[in-house]
C-alpha cells in the first residue's frame, strides 16, 4: 500500500514536513510506502472555470505547465492521501488552495474517483488559525466520500521556525496517533476487501437554491 502526502509550506523541511514526517514514521512502520511531494514553491495558477476537464474527459486539466496533472496521478493511485498545509490568514497557503481546488474540480467529474482511499489533514500553525485551515482541508476529504481516521485531538501541531514544531510533545503525540490510526484503517480495507460489499455509488444530485 502506498501514501501520497502533499506538503503546502513553501518551506520543504519546515514545521509542515515535520508534521507529515511524523504520520509518515507511523504508516511506514507497518510496511506502508510514504511519499512526500513538496508544493510550496511551485508557481501553481488556481482553477478558471473552464470546464476544459469536464468536456475532454481525460482526468487532466487545461494547464499543462505546472505539476498538477501529475499529482492527480498521483491521487488517483494512491491507497491513502495527506494533506499537510501552514496557516495563512487562519486558511490554507495559496499554492495548497490552487492545487486542490483544480484537482479537485478535474476529480469531481470522475464519480468515485476517490472514494474509500483514506484521507488525513494535517496544519502546522504558529498560534492561531489552524482549526479553520484543518477544517477547509477536510472539506476535500469529505467531499470524496474518504475515509477520515483521527487522533486524540484536532492534527494540528504548534511552532514557528522551522523544527519548533518537534517541541510541540502533545502536536508530536496527536501526529502519531494519527498514523498509527490511519495505518489501521488502511490494512481493516486492506483485509475487508472483497468480503464485505460496498454501499453502491450514487450519482450526485446537484441543485440551486434557486431553483
Amino acid at each position: 500500500m502506498k501514501v501520497i502526502a502533499f506538503n503546502g509550506s513553501p518551506r520543504k523541511k519546515g514545521n509542515t514536513y515535520h508534521a507529515i514526517e511524523i504520520v509518515a514514521q507511523e504508516l511506514e512502520a507497518k510496511g506502508i510506502e510514504v511519499e512526500i511531494v513538496s508544493i510550496g514553491k511551485k508557481e501553481i495558477r488556481g482553477c478558471i472555470a473552464c470546464n476544459w476537464c469536464m468536456k475532454h474527459e481525460k482526468d487532466r486539466c487545461v494547464f499543462d505547465n505546472d505539476p498538477v496533472n501529475d499529482w492527480i496521478s498521483k491521487m488517483k493511485k494512491a491507497d491513502g492521501i495527506i494533506l499537510g498545509s501552514p496557516v495563512y490568514f487562519a486558511g490554507i497557503n495559496g499554492s495548497m488552495k490552487s492545487f486542490l481546488d483544480r484537482a479537485g474540480y478535474v476529480l469531481s467529474r470522475r464519480p468515485g474517483a476517490l472514494r474509500y482511499k483514506v484521507g488525513a489533514a494535517v496544519i502546522a500553525v504558529r498560534r492561531s488559525g489552524g482549526i479553520a485551515a484543518l477544517d477547509e482541508l477536510n472539506h476535500y476529504l469529505n467531499y470524496f466520500e474518504m475515509l477520515v481516521p483521527a487522533a486524540n485531538y484536532w492534527n494540528v501541531i504548534h511552532g514557528r521556525r522551522a523544527g519548533e514544531a518537534l517541541q510541540d510533545e502533545e502536536g508530536k503525540q496527536i501526529m502519531r496517533i494519527l498514523g498509527r490510526n490511519m495505518a489501521w484503517l488502511m490494512q481493516l480495507l486492506q483485509y475487508g476487501e472483497g468480503k464485505i460489499e460496498k454501499p453502491d455509488l450514487e450519482n450526485k444530485i446537484a441543485t440551486s437554491f434557486i431553483r
